[in-house]
């Protein structure tokens, strides 16, 4: 199996949603390849499907004042906070290639974390038995948050790395009370290189799902989705 590997460096939230939501409508046409989308996103907070706004601590005018943009979106879990430091993955994946089966693509996702933790940095994360995501200890390392529809998967990851700690002090994240967040940086005890982490990253997801990746340049990819989204509405112009 082929999986297209982007890399599109900092990236606008909402600018990333309107590009997941035109790769799940190729996806589901089949007329893309699966793709892992990695990037950073400035200062956001997101909301899942479960999420309650009560979650959120900081009040609008503050979020404001600190540029800080919250959105509702169509992913399951509660609250979440993304920003620089932290690397997020969206895998728009056609389950129908993996026996259409949500809980084995989410421990492959579980998997991808804790072994490359384990072999890179001996550190021992794993799961918990309550919470979705990679925990180490009582504090979660990576927040995991997707959606499937017609067999396609959107959304995906959130990697601490160099992430700012202070700033999930804005929310309740994932609406839980009696745990933590951690990063790379605060148990290795100094910042880590975002872009090999990114790479370690990508190899450690294309070993968990099977894949061949093909490395594709952001400016390549984006002209070929939008020239792909282009035909597609002119054909369903047409039809209509």
């Amino acid at each position: 199996m082929l999986l297209n590997l982007v890399r599109l460096g900092q990236i606008d939230y909402p600018d990333a949603l309107d590009l997941q939501n035109r790769l799940l409508k190729l996806r589901q046409l089949d007329l893309i390849e699966d793709t892992l989308l990695l990037l950073e996103h400035p200062p956001v907070i997101t909301v899942g499907t479960a999420g309650k706004d009560i979650n959120i601590l900081a009040n609008e005018d503050f979020l404001k004042s600190k540029g800080v943009s919250v959105h509702h979106i169509s992913r399951g879990g509660d609250v979440t906070y993304h920003g620089p430091g932290q690397l997020v993955g969206y895998p728009i994946l056609n389950l129908r290639q993996q026996d259409k089966d949500v809980k084995v693509f989410f421990k492959k996702l579980e998997n991808t974390f804790i072994e490359l933790l384990k072999h890179e940095y001996r550190i021992d994360a794993g799961r918990d038995p309550k919470y979705p995501g990679v925990w180490v200890g009582n504090e979660k390392i990576t927040a995991l948050g997707c959606a499937v529809k017609r067999w396609v998967t959107m959304h995906g990851f959130a990697f601490n790395i160099n992430t700012n700690l202070e700033h999930f002090q804005w929310i309740n994240p994932c609406g839980i009370l009696d745990k933590g967040v951690t990063s790379l940086q605060k148990i290795l005890g100094h910042a880590q290189d975002m872009e090999a982490i990114t790479e370690k990253t990508a190899e450690y997801f294309i070993q968990q799902y099977g894949y061949q990746s093909n490395n594709v340049e952001r400016s390549v990819f984006l002209d070929q989705v939008e020239r792909l989204t282009q035909e597609l509405e002119s054909r369903e112009e047409e039809q209509r």
